[in-house]
């Protein structure tokens, strides 16, 4: 039946020729933007998912710069402890040449000013072992920790290390000297005591920055492996979108010749009254 008031032909031709071209659109944003879910309504299941992921991937950024920081702070610490041990070497040796009782006071007084002055170089060195605020070697605070987790529930703790002259590692005093045999006699027993201690500070302390730097390699990981989970869940494929875009393109031009016939049935009327 031939009608010009219901054209159905192109009530279908247009209704196809809009779904292709939502389809179309759909195509070019994802090739655009190299997304197949880039809001919400997309898919918003998805979408959820891949936001918890993103919210994870920058926390362990965060997660990063803790443990970056804590490892600097520990390794400065380490470097003055190594530095320390080997100032304790050398009061140990110069302890040893002025034990010696046959030197003369003026030789004694020259491995006491050199001993000295090597003792003063501890406290200027644990005074300056700060990384960002904080020694962890003179026994100002308690240690530092690093968040180990994108909730910032979990940390990794590093004690403090008491450095200083004096203190329950380095027992040696802070007013030690050479001036007799007797005095250095007993600086050589607390510098190796003080060696002693010293070393199992150290193997404390490279533990754990061997901790951190572990545990920093992982978080890196996981961080890498979650951002590849949300690419999985959300890139577009552009190789499988541009094959859809030009078939697409296709349909829409045959969409609209599709619709044009439609719409030239109607006229088939007129042929009726001539």
């Amino acid at each position: 039946m031939a009608s010009v008031n219901t054209n159905y032909g192109a009530m279908v031709a247009l209704q196809q020729l809009n779904q292709t071209n939502s389809a179309l659109e759909t195509t070019q944003s994802r090739i655009n933007t190299g997304l197949k879910v880039g809001s919400a309504k997309d898919n918003g299941a998805i979408y959820a998912i891949a936001q918890g992921m993103r919210a994870d991937v920058a926390g362990y950024g965060v997660v990063q710069e803790s443990l970056d920081r804590a490892t600097s702070t520990v390794d400065v610490a380490l470097a003055a402890g190594e530095a320390i041990g080997d100032l304790l070497i050398d009061m140990k040796e110069k302890a040893l040449g002025a034990a010696d009782a046959s030197l003369t006071t003026a030789q004694r007084s020259a491995f006491n000013e050199d001993f000295k002055a090597l003792r003063d170089q501890i406290t200027t060195i644990v005074g300056n072992a700060e990384f960002n605020g904080t020694n962890l070697i003179n026994n100002t605070t308690a240690g530092i920790e690093a968040i180990a987790d994108a909730d910032g529930t979990s940390v990794i703790t590093v004690q403090d290390e008491n450095l200083s002259l004096g203190g329950g590692v380095v027992t040696l005093a802070a007013t030690a000297s050479l001036d007799t045999v007797t005095n250095a006699s007993a600086a050589v027993g607390t510098i190796e005591t003080s060696l002693d201690n010293l070393n199992q500070a150290l193997a404390r302390l490279g533990t754990s920055s061997k901790a951190l730097g572990v545990h920093s390699d992982f978080v890196t990981q996981l961080s890498d492996v979650t951002e590849a989970g949300i690419g999985n869940l959300v890139d577009a494929d552009l190789a499988k979108e541009s094959a859809k875009l030009q078939a697409l393109q296709t349909k829409q031009q045959l969409g609209v010749q599709a619709l044009s016939i439609a719409n030239q049935s109607s006229s088939i009327a007129l042929s009726f009254f001539r």
